[in-house]
């Protein structure tokens, strides 16, 4: 179920003369039919193929009766842009900041995952049932999609909440959970974080005993482990540990952008040699950090500039997280919103502005891992709402974009269906098989 109501402007620029040469007039028209004929190509693809994000963030607020994602709200990802872009499957995180490693932490992030739980259910049971159903396996999406709804999957980003009380996995599991990982941007009490590559501090050097039996309890209650936040030596670790294949949720090529958040060669082999698959990341940081901070410093001055001509103070994120936590919804309503409507305007006008990071790279990624590791090994996520997005994959109505893209560097059908959900799906498979195994042996 796709509803197109894409916008997909063709600009043919055309040499007018006195005089036409029959010849590049035959030309420019070929080029149009072909242009038009890749197009259509594309969007049959994209109709046939089940469209797959693994990695949409969201605010709890945007689940309630009033405002929720049966609306067309700013953030990246709602039931409308599906629609509107063909996107059929969201993966909504539940996620979880870095805190202390003790008993109050543990406790203020379960209540956080417990609300981010309830409020998916909500959306697909109480807000949406007849627009959008809750997957917990492979068939299930197969069916909600030929149903003609779109299909929701529950990702947990960071296993903070689960405490030191692994039971809490099989209650994860329970509420809908398919794939969580073992630390998000600080080192957990499970493992090290890529962010200790900053210091070179490491807390475990790699994976904690207690991250040890998260992975067993992950195995044996079919939950995919999620390698996109963890540490070099912690991801390896738990390449050898885990007895399913694993993923990398939304992560792309560190031979192409050298970010920590991104997978070295040896850890994409490792994948590969563990049957699992890397979701390529449309986050501009890590698609091309040269690219990405060079816009991102121009629109930085252009805030800046528009908060001193309106008389306001403009803070960088340490002078926002600086302030006192009450003082901080006000900056955001008085100076941060304002600034940033007038200064999108300015951007949408601006054609001097760098250039981030486009579909083009972000496929380049794609090209680079499915020729180290196999078609069957890479995917496709955006980030969106969590810091993602890129020129041309901006929110979910334009997710027709990347099909776009990758039928024109000569990717089949079959080959997109892989890239778009179907490589994760088998994974899911595999590693549902293996939990059902692991509980039958005891």
């Amino acid at each position: 179920m796709k509803n197109y109501n894409y916008l997909i402007l063709f600009v043919l620029v055309l040499s007018v003369a006195c005089k036409t040469d029959k010849k590049t007039e035959t030309s420019d028209t070929s080029r149009e039919q072909d242009s038009l004929a890749l197009i259509e190509k594309a969007r049959k693809i994209h109709h046939n193929v089940i469209t797959i994000d693994t990695h949409n963030d969201f605010d709890v607020k945007n689940f309630t009766d009033s405002l929720n994602y049966t609306m067309d709200l700013e953030t990246q990802v709602t039931l409308p842009k599906m629609e509107k872009g063909g996107l059929d499957v969201s993966w909504l995180i539940v996620y979880t900041g870095q805190d202390s490693l003790n008993a109050e932490g543990y406790a203020m992030a379960y209540d956080n995952a417990m609300a981010k739980f309830n409020a998916i259910h909500r959306l697909c049971e109480e807000i949406a049932p007849d627009r959008i159903e809750l997957a917990l396996t492979s068939d299930d999406v197969h069916r909600i999609h030929d149903s003609g709804k779109l299909v929701a999957m529950i990702g947990v980003e960071n296993a903070y909440p689960v405490g030191t009380d692994l039971s809490n996995i099989k209650k994860f599991h329970d509420l809908g959970a398919r794939y969580m990982s073992l630390s998000h941007n600080g080192h957990s009490q499970f493992c090290d974080s890529n962010t200790g590559e900053e210091d070179s501090v490491w807390l475990h050097n790699g994976l904690s005993e207690l991250g040890k039996q998260a992975i067993t309890e992950m195995n044996k209650w079919g939950i995919m482990i999620d390698l996109s936040h963890p540490s070099a030596e912690s991801n390896k670790q738990t390449i050898k540990l885990s007895k399913a294949p694993v993923i990398a949720s939304h992560s792309s090529a560190r031979a192409l952008c050298n970010h920590s958040r991104n997978l070295s060669d040896e850890e994409l082999l490792m994948i590969r040699d563990n049957g699992g698959v890397v979701q390529t990341v449309a986050f501009s940081g890590y698609v091309n950090t040269e690219k990405s901070e060079a816009r991102n410093e121009a629109i930085r001055e252009l805030r800046k500039q528009i908060a001193d001509s309106l008389g306001l103070t403009w803070l960088d994120r340490e002078g926002f997280l600086a302030l006192p936590p009450e003082k901080r919804e006000e900056y955001l309503s008085n100076v941060y919103d304002r600034v940033k409507a007038i200064g999108e305007e300015k951007i949408r006008q601006n054609d001097n502005l760098p250039k981030g990071p486009n579909v083009s790279d972000f496929a380049d990624h794609i090209d680079y891992m499915v020729d180290l590791i196999g078609i069957d090994h890479v995917g496709i996520s955006s980030d969106f709402d969590g810091g993602g997005g890129i020129d041309g994959w901006d929110d979910a109505s334009e997710t027709f974009n990347v099909t776009l893209e990758l039928v024109k560097r000569g990717y089949t059908e079959e080959d997109i269906r892989k890239l778009w959900g179907g490589n994760l799906l088998r994974v899911l498979d595999e590693v549902q098989k293996t939990a059902e195994e692991l509980q039958a042996a005891g």
